[in-house]
């Protein structure tokens, strides 16, 4: 796992682990995550299930922040209560989106 800093959002990005790896490691890291927007830029989505994410995800969106995954393998249709993007650049812009909305009240 790697994790990029881009202002306010951090970029994790999926090395060579597993979804379950994964998502324990970045459950470690999160103190340090909590009050940025992420985007989790998964490489290889056949390794388990984003559901082990779900903890993560509540608690990032109670926090009114972002949690975005990108993925150009799986179908936001299949999962209701994430956010699926298909590239980073898109990814980025659903932050800048989401960001203003927060600002004006929406």
């Amino acid at each position: 796992m790697t994790i990029e800093q881009n202002g306010t959002t951090a970029v994790v990005t999926q090395n060579k682990t597993n979804l379950m790896e994964l998502s324990k490691e970045l459950s470690g890291l999160y103190d340090q995550l909590k009050s940025q927007d992420i985007i989790l830029h998964l490489k290889d989505t056949t390794s388990g299930s984003i559901e082990y994410f779900s903890s993560l995800v509540n608690n990032h969106f109670t926090a009114n922040r972002c949690f975005v995954f990108v993925s150009a393998e799986l179908n936001q249709e299949h999962f209701e209560n994430f956010i699926i993007i298909p590239t980073l650049q898109e990814a980025y812009d659903y932050i800048e989106m989401e960001a203003m909305q927060r600002n004006l009240g929406l």
